[in-house]
């Protein structure tokens, strides 16, 4: 059974947007923070926003002013709006969670030292020219 479920990825062409959400389907309590990270063909994981308990929230570099990463705790649902989309965007995205709240450096969500642990199976994000 998966706790972590995406939707909302498909094909846009570069400058597009799209709209991620990620239903926490058992047990909300546990995601005290989560984020999304992507992983492009052949490469490593990133994480690339992420959302704490309190509503703050981090980006990568690379998706700073063109993502925003938000959560209803009403619906138990995440989301990340994608705008100004590039093709280096193109990735399979994962939402993920830490019950114990994220890793915070300077006090602010670390994207890196927090520890997830629990994975959705990911939503396909491709962007054309």
């Amino acid at each position: 059974q998966v706790d972590l479920v995406e939707s909302g990825g498909g094909s846009v062409q570069a400058g597009g947007s799209l709209r991620l959400s990620c239903v926490v389907s058992r047990n909300p309590a546990r995601s005290a923070c989560m984020a999304w990270v992507r992983q492009p063909p052949g490469n490593e994981r990133e994480a690339v926003a992420v959302i704490d308990r309190d509503g703050s929230a981090n980006y990568a570099d690379s998706v700073k002013g063109r993502f925003t990463i938000s959560k209803d705790n009403a619906k138990n649902t995440l989301y990340l709006e994608m705008n100004g989309l590039k093709l280096e965007d193109s990735a399979m995205y994962y939402c993920a969670d830490d019950p114990w709240g994220c890793t915070l450096i300077n006090g602010s969500p670390s994207l890196v030292y927090t520890s997830y642990r629990r994975w959705g199976q990911g939503t396909q994000v491709t962007v054309s020219s």
